[in-house]
């Protein structure tokens, strides 16, 4: 195992376990953030050097103690990615404000929470990654997501500002867009009569994240977009 180190948010049954299993193959060891704790101890059992925090990313108290855990534990990341995510549909007339503020906590609060934490020593060292992965709602306001898309676009926003901070310092911060639906149980019953093509693969989005997070130093991305071969746009 190198010395490298991934924290992970929102290593849930897709995209995140996904890009946990992709950076352990790739010799990192990992630090998994998710509530589900026994998806968490199972992938412990499955991915050598790893180790799962269960913690509620909207309580700032935990957040932070679960962040010194970790770096007491493996030392300060080398990579953080940010895939934990909250969203809510309906109208602006159909949801509240407090889910409103419930989908700001976990997609820029807790973003900028764990980056205070663990840029400091990227920016020592010249080098590391802040990887965030968004969806389309970043880029549009339709009429029955604006309760994920106004926090998804502030998401986007603050870490663009990331980037033009970090760059310079040697530090790669790259955004995301997953616009499709992500092949999982629930989207494969929320869209029965779709075919195989019409879904994105989580480990094929794992191979992207893994790819952006090694590019060269002359030739860094920060507005990235997935979307399968047949999907409209």
């Amino acid at each position: 195992m190198s010395n490298k180190v991934a924290l992970i948010t929102g290593v849930g049954p897709g995209t995140g376990s996904s890009i946990a299993r992709r950076f352990s193959k790739g010799g990192y060891k990992i630090a998994m953030i998710a509530r589900d704790k026994e998806r968490l101890k199972k992938l412990e059992d499955e991915l050598e050097g790893s180790k799962g925090y269960s913690c509620e990313l909207r309580n700032p108290e935990y957040l932070y103690n679960t962040i010194d855990e970790i770096i007491e534990d493996f030392g300060s990341p080398n990579l953080f990615i940010h895939n934990a995510v909250r969203g809510t549909r309906g109208n602006f007339l159909e949801f509240t404000s407090e889910e409103l503020q419930s989908n700001f906590d976990i997609n820029v609060m807790a973003l900028h929470r764990i980056a205070q934490k663990v840029a400091p020593e990227m920016i020592k060292n010249k080098s590391g990654a802040i990887i965030v992965t968004g969806n389309t709602s970043a880029h549009r306001g339709k009429a029955n997501f604006g309760g994920t898309a106004s926090t998804k676009a502030a998401q986007k926003i603050l870490t663009e500002s990331f980037a033009r901070y970090l760059n310079p310092k040697g530090v790669h911060v790259a955004y995301i867009t997953i616009d499709a639906a992500i092949d999982l149980e629930w989207t494969r019953k929320a869209w029965p009569d779709k075919p195989d093509e019409f879904f994105i693969l989580p480990n094929d989005i794992a191979d992207e994240v893994w790819h952006i997070a090694h590019q060269a130093k002359s030739a860094w991305t920060f507005d990235h977009w997935l979307r399968p071969f047949g999907e409209n746009w």
